[in-house]
């Protein structure tokens, strides 16, 4: 297990929401933690800790009128922090390139793959050529819908018809080098993880995958770092203390570091 930082940014700001909450059209979302610190604080302070792996995801859609604003804070955070930090959010064939020479290690990413409510394998192939399977991660954040977990796009507004299972990950691992899966009915909430999603993670495990969503104390580590196996790692936002939580940042690098 890994720790795997974040930058969310919304509407200009580093944030911590609550995932389902989010509104495209209005540019709303419910709040936990707006940051007086711009993005590239965040990226330095990482920097500086060794934690590589962390993500940037832009929460605005592109035509936002807050889009350039949050994609400027975005550029800033992979700019202090070259190859340590992975870009997200509205990322397509025709702008993955623009984040990894502002210094991505690898570019997210979702709503261009999961079109109409199933994989687009067109554009999945036309983003491999573009920037290559070992720059590629697939968010394949999810919510439940009856007896199963969804994948979900649009900044988890929009349900797939794709569930998330071992299939699923195996059919797509061919096209990247990570996954990233927000657990979004529990992100933002600090409540606890969504136990079956950590599960089925760890019970795959053939490439590296970062689990989000629910953590709000280290007994969820502890309850992560068995359902996954030891090898599922792990972002944590509203629940730590950077973003107006109560686990302090280097009590979780450091448990992290020891497990």
């Amino acid at each position: 297990m890994e720790f795997r930082p974040c930058i969310d940014i919304h509407n200009g700001k580093v944030k911590q929401i609550i995932g389902k909450s989010l509104q495209d059209g209005q540019d709303k979302a419910g709040e936990n933690f707006v940051s007086e610190q711009d993005a590239a604080f965040y990226a330095d302070l990482y920097k500086k800790s060794g934690i590589r792996g962390g993500h940037v995801i832009l929460l605005n859609p592109k035509g936002s009128r807050y889009y350039e604003e949050t994609k400027a804070q975005a550029l800033s955070a992979l700019r202090a922090y070259p190859g340590g930090l992975q870009a997200g959010g509205g990322i397509n064939d025709e702008n993955a390139q623009e984040y990894l020479e502002a210094g991505a290690s690898h570019v997210i990413v979702t709503s261009y793959v999961f079109q109409n409510g199933r994989i687009e394998y067109g554009n999945l192939n036309k983003l491999v050529k573009k920037v290559g399977k070992s720059k590629i991660v697939l968010d394949l954040s999810c919510r439940r819908r009856g007896e199963g977990y969804y994948i979900v796009t649009d900044r988890w507004q929009a349900y797939t018809d794709v569930k998330l299972e071992e299939e699923v990950l195996e059919d797509l691992s061919s096209y990247c080098d990570e996954f990233l899966v927000h657990a979004v009915d529990v992100e933002g909430m600090a409540k606890g993880i969504e136990e079956p999603v950590a599960a089925l993670l760890g019970g795959w495990g053939k490439l590296p995958v970062t689990y989000a969503g629910g953590i709000h104390d280290f007994g969820d580590l502890e309850k992560l770092k068995v359902l996954g196996r030891n090898r599922v790692n792990v972002t944590i936002g509203s629940a730590l203390d950077l973003f107006g939580g109560k686990m302090k940042w280097e009590e979780v690098v450091s448990y992290i570091n020891r497990i």
